[in-house]
C-alpha cells in the first residue's frame, strides 16, 4: 500500500485561528529531548526559494514538512526507540517490510513513491492526521482500523525510506495541509514566538524549546575518530586507558550556522590545556559537523586521572553552544 510523502511544492505554515487548535500533543518517539534523542530539522516555512525554520533558522532543508526526531547512533537504533501514538485516534494505513537502508548509497530513486519508508497514518478526527515515517522494519504494532490512545506504541525508529540516518520524521496535518505543531498559528515577521500558542502538550514546553544546534555525540577514544564510528556506536564504545596509544576528544555537532567558529579544548588532570582544536569559520550552515582534539601518549604513559574536554561554539560573536565532559583514565 502506497505512503509516501505528500507534494512538497509551495509548502507554507497553516495559519489556524485559535478555536482550532483542538488538538494537544504528547512527544511521538519514547525517548529524552536533549540526551537520548535530538531534533534535526523543524518544519520549513518558506514557500518558495531558501529556508527558514519557525525561529527564522536554517534547522530544516527545502520543503521539509515535518520534524524530524534523531537518535545518536545506529547502535540506540539497534537497541528499539518506541514510537508512540502522539493523541487518541484511528490507524488510517500502514506499510511495513521495508529495509533499515540509508539512501546515501543507494540513491533517493530507489525509494521513489516510498519515500516515507516503513510508517504509519494515523486520524484524530476534527480534520487531524499525524503520520509517523522512517520506521524500523518488523516494529510496527499496528494496523488499519486500530484504536489508539496517546502514548500507544506504533513501532520503532528506523532507517526506512528516504532518509540517511535513524529518525522519526514527523508530519502533523490539518485537513490535508501540514502544519508545523511548534506554531499552529501565523509566524510573525520578527521570528518572535512569544504569545504564539504550539500544538505540544504543556509539558512539554521546557523540553521542545528551540535549540539552533546541539551536540549530538561526545566522548573519549584512544587513537583517530571517523564519522562512521561515531555514527555505528564504536566510537563511544572504545574506553581509552592510561596506556592508550592517544586520548582524543571528539564531538558530532548538528544545526551549525555558516560563520560559526567551533572550538574544543582537552585539559588534563590540573586544569591545563594539552590540546586544542579550533576551526575556521563555517563556510555554510551544516546538519552535523566532527571535531576532535587529541595528543599522543606520552613517555610513561598518561597520568591517571580526570581529564576533561570543552566543546563551544561562537556564532555572530556570542556563545551558541557549549559542552563540556569528562573521562577518569585508568591503568
Amino acid at each position: 500500500m502506497r505512503l509516501g510523502f505528500t507534494s512538497l511544492v509551495g509548502l507554507t505554515l497553516v495559519a489556524l485561528p485559535a478555536a482550532a487548535q483542538d488538538i494537544s500533543l504528547r512527544l511521538p518517539v519514547a525517548c529524552e529531548i536533549g540526551r537520548t534523542c535530538f531534533i534535526q530539522h523543524y518544519m520549513d516555512h518558506v514557500r518558495d526559494a531558501g529556508i527558514s525554520d519557525y525561529r527564522c533558522g536554517t534547522m530544516t532543508y527545502d520543503g521539509h514538512d515535518g520534524t524530524d526526531i534523531r537518535v545518536p547512533t545506529l547502535a540506540a537504533m539497534k537497541a528499539g526507540v518506541d514510537v508512540v501514538a502522539a493523541a487518541d485516534g484511528t490507524v488510517l494505513r500502514i506499510r511495513d517490510g521495508m529495509e533499515d537502508v540509508s539512501i546515501s548509497g543507494k540513491g533517493r530513486e530507489s525509494v521513489i513513491n516510498t519515500e516515507c519508508g516503513n510508517g504509519a497514518l494515523v486520524d484524530h478526527g476534527n480534520g487531524w492526521q499525524t503520520q509517523y515515517c522512517h520506521m524500523a522494519k518488523g516494529s510496527l504494532r499496528v494496523k488499519a482500523g486500530d484504536m489508539l490512545k496517546a502514548g500507544d506504541k506504533i513501532g520503532q525508529v528506523g532507517l526506512s525510506g528516504a532518509t540517511e540516518f535513524p529518525h522519526l520524521h514527523f508530519t502533523v496535518r490539518k485537513n490535508g495541509e501540514a502544519v508545523d505543531p511548534f506554531v499552529s498559528g501565523p509566524p510573525t515577521k520578527s521570528c518572535d514566538t512569544r504569545g504564539v500558542s504550539s500544538l505540544w502538550d504543556d509539558s512539554l514546553k521546557f523540553s521542545l524549546a528551540y535549540q539552533g544546534g546541539s551536540v549530538l555525540n561526545k566522548g573519549f577514544a584512544p587513537g583517530p575518530v571517523t564519522m562512521d564510528a561515531i555514527e555505528s556506536g564504536v566510537a563511544e564504545q572504545d574506553i581509552p586507558t592510561t596506556r592508550s596509544p592517544a586520548l582524543v576528544a571528539f564531538v558530532r555537532a548538528i544545526g551549525l550556522k555558516g560563520g560559526d567558529v567551533q572550538t574544543l579544548t582537552l585539559f588534563d588532570p590540573d586544569g591545563k590545556p594539552l590540546a586544542q582544536n579550533k576551526a575556521p569559520p563555517l563556510d555554510r550552515a551544516k546538519a552535523q559537523w566532527m571535531a576532535f582534539a587529541g595528543v599522543k601518549q606520552p613517555q610513561g604513559g598518561f597520568r591517571p586521572g580526570l581529564y576533561r574536554a570543552i566543546y563551544r561554539v561562537e556564532r555572530e560573536g556570542k556563545p551558541a553552544i557549549e559542552q563540556a565532559f569528562g573521562i577518569s583514565l585508568r591503568p
